[in-house]
């Protein structure tokens, strides 16, 4: 099953490394990951698609939590969120399919940002189940090339962040979070 979560981590070298490291040390793949940095540029918001058997969800938060850097995990899997992928499409078509590939574009809310003499570049926006379904109406009108951007989700609980303090290295190289 997959596992959403979101992490508000510290925007240093090495956070993405440790947590990745984590996930592929115990066999756990990534479906997606997007990582940007918040308006406080001192710390990113990342987003992890993980797949794992639905009992190990707990085990996965507890884990990034404990790692260097970071100072939130949570897991939006099943929580009140918002979730949305975006995919650039390139199209290359015939003319006669123009028309087709701009009103299917319409109808899924897509909208192009670059057209060319042998096709369009499109982007939409949406949920995953809708982006899929853009892609494949536009494999009917010819070649395609995808990139797709993974999910970028953010809660709408009303919880407040409690946000732990960084873990730091210890003169042993332990991981250790000051104590308050």
């Amino acid at each position: 099953m997959l596992q959403t979560i979101s992490m508000l981590v510290e925007n240093k070298p090495g956070a993405l490394m440790r947590i990745t490291g984590v996930l592929s040390a115990r066999g756990w793949n990534i479906d997606s990951l997007t990582v940007a940095r918040t308006l406080d540029a001192a710390q990113s918001r990342m987003t992890i698609v993980v797949d794992i058997e639905p009992v190990l969800r707990r085990q996965v938060i507890k884990q990034m939590n404990k790692l260097i850097n970071v100072l939130q995990a949570s897991d939006l899997t099943e929580s009140l969120a918002v979730r949305r992928e975006m995919a650039l499409v390139r199209v290359r078509t015939t003319a006669e399919n123009r028309p087709g590939i701009l009103r299917d574009a319409e109808i899924y809310g897509a909208r192009v940002v670059d057209a060319t003499a042998d096709g369009f570049g499109l982007e939409c926006t949406g949920p995953v189940e809708k982006v899929e379904e853009f892609i494949d109406a536009m494999k009917t009108f010819g070649d395609i090339d995808v990139t797709r951007s993974g999910i970028v989700a953010v809660s709408m609980e009303s919880r407040k962040l409690r946000l732990a303090p960084p873990v730091h290295a210890g003169a042993n190289g332990a991981a250790e979070r000051p104590s308050c």
